[in-house]
């Protein structure tokens, strides 16, 4: 039975297939290579430190970690979500660990991965560190590490008052006679001279004429 079909229009046709086929290798070749480069190159990395909130592992077919910590700038300010991914299961324990607590994320952000499967977002998580210093915001006055006592509430008592000096003895003089010198006094355990005792003696008569 005789055919239309030529053997330029099998050549053709043939012709037609590789390259289709050819096109699609290549396609995919680049899509990997695109995978590869996106997957190894970060667009930034840092850190973010907040308040885990919400922390659980979905998705419908490729299962990750997905979480969000609220970022509180200052008191009364609406806080802001941070909304991450975790691929270790390792570093999704630590974070379970610390749900409702303060901590400080490692996190690189990927961009240009297709599908879900690689995460919900881009911000990948790497490490975990808890946060327990107070931070400082304003008109927040963190307490002293070592504070001082409380002074007690019982008075003490007053100290007593110290000795007065003692004074020499008054001399009594006679009006229109010198005064004598006030005697000194003796030393304690010795007698007192004898010449002193008179000579005070006599300070006290008065003078009789001859």
């Amino acid at each position: 039975m005789p055919t239309n079909i030529t053997p330029s229009h099998t050549l053709r046709r043939h012709s037609f297939g590789r390259f289709f086929i050819g096109a699609i290798v290549a396609l995919l070749a680049l899509a990997a290579l695109w995978m590869v480069i996106a997957w190894n190159w970060n667009y930034s990395e840092g850190e973010r430190a907040g308040w885990v909130q919400k922390f659980s592992k979905k998705g419908w077919v490729c299962k990750t970690w997905e979480g969000e910590i609220a970022l509180v700038s200052m008191p009364g300010a609406i806080p802001e979500k941070f909304e991450f991914t975790v691929l270790d299961d390792a570093v999704a324990e630590k974070i379970n660990r610390y749900m409702g607590q303060r901590v400080a994320l490692t996190y690189a952000q990927k961009v240009g991965l297709p599908t879900s499967c690689f995460g919900e977002t881009r911000y990948y998580v790497s490490a975990v560190v808890p946060v327990t210093e107070l931070q400082n915001y304003p008109g927040v006055i963190p307490a002293p590490a070592n504070p001082a006592p409380a002074p007690s509430a019982v008075p003490s008592a007053p100290s007593a008052p110290a000795p007065m000096p003692a004074q020499p003895p008054a001399v009594t003089t006679t009006p229109g006679l010198p005064s004598a010198p006030a005697p000194m006094p003796a030393p304690t355990g010795a007698p007192a001279a004898s010449g002193a005792t008179s000579g005070s003696v006599d300070a006290t008569q008065p003078a009789t004429k001859p």
